[in-house]
């Protein structure tokens, strides 16, 4: 479908296209400056006393008119001075949940050593923050927001303007940083299906002390150094091996199966099977993910969890 005379309108007065991932720099083709209400009553009051000077052949009149129309355009003058120059550059989004606020960070500074106060960020007519001096070696601004849905949420347009000083004209520009965040599926938090059986790690923990369990017999895939050959060489028949089991080093192993999920759609499944990963991490097993799509072996540590957390983000509707 192509675009309408409006839409070719608005593209080229108001910079609806992508600003990249890099540095963006407010100069005079970029800053946009109206009257406010307040300013159209003041030029009304202008134009009634001129009027009314003109009509009493008030020589103060005039002089009094000229004056005040002599703050107002001063005041514009200042409008546009509060912007010119900023400089804004993306900054690095950290990954958060569906129904969480995600925080966009935009690094603002300016290219000299004027003030510039009052400054207002919105999107879609909603104020997101209002920063009311920027400092002179520059400051992060923090723009939340919210998110709905999994997979990755682009940061919306935004308006970065000002009514400084007098509220009598807005200065105004149009953002489009090329920025994006990772939304995780909201946890869902169910009980931990069953461990992998005999695949939990026996032994002593980091710390060494760890509680002696008793003993059960060898499985095969037990490690041979798990073994307690004191203990076995003492059996009379031929049993099995016996290994040690510690009370605080033992550490399952679990392997989240989609299949293991309860019968629901794609999103239930994919933020139950979020709510077993941080289970499981927050516990310190080692745990894997098996996907319609791809299958995780089981690892533990934040690196494993982010590839985890990234893959139910990420994973593609429809595909079970």
């Amino acid at each position: 479908m192509g675009f309408s005379t409006v839409d070719r309108v608005k593209t080229a007065f108001f910079r609806r296209h992508s600003d990249g991932g890099g540095p963006i720099l407010l100069d005079r083709r970029r800053i946009y400056l109206l009257p406010t209400a307040a300013g159209l009553l003041y030029a009304v009051m202008l134009l009634t006393m001129l009027l009314a000077a003109i009509n009493y052949n008030l020589a103060l009149g005039h002089l009094l008119v000229f004056l005040l129309l002599a703050l107002g355009l001063n005041t514009m003058l200042h409008s546009f001075r509060n912007l010119h120059r900023l400089r804004l550059t993306p900054g690095r989004c950290a990954p958060a949940f569906a129904g969480e606020s995600v925080h966009f960070p935009l690094w603002i500074e300016a290219d000299d050593d004027e003030p510039r106060l009052a400054l207002e960020v919105s999107s879609a007519g909603q104020l997101l923050l209002r920063l009311e001096q920027c400092p002179t070696g520059g400051d992060w601004l923090m723009l939340p927001i919210g998110s709905q849905v999994r997979g990755w949420l682009p940061l919306p347009r935004l308006k970065l303007g000002s009514r400084y000083p007098l509220g009598l004209f807005i200065a105004w520009s149009n953002l489009q940083p090329e920025m994006r965040a990772l939304i995780y599926p909201a946890p869902r938090h169910t009980p931990l299906p069953p461990p992998r059986e005999n695949t939990g790690e026996q032994g002593s923990g980091d710390d060494g002390l760890d509680d002696f369990a008793g003993f059960r017999d060898r499985q095969p895939a037990d490690s041979p150094r798990h073994v307690a050959w004191r203990a076995s060489s003492r059996q009379v028949d031929e049993r099995p091996l016996l290994v040690k089991q510690f009370a605080g080093g033992s550490h399952p192993e679990y392997l989240f199966d989609w299949n293991d999920c309860l019968p629901a759609d794609d999103e239930t499944r994919l933020s139950q099977l979020c709510g077993w990963v941080l289970a499981a991490d927050a516990a310190g097993n080692r745990y894997g993910l098996r996907l319609p799509n791809r299958i995780i072996d089981c690892d533990r540590g934040s690196e494993h969890r982010q590839r985890c957390l990234e893959a139910l983000a990420l994973y593609p509707a429809g595909s079970a």
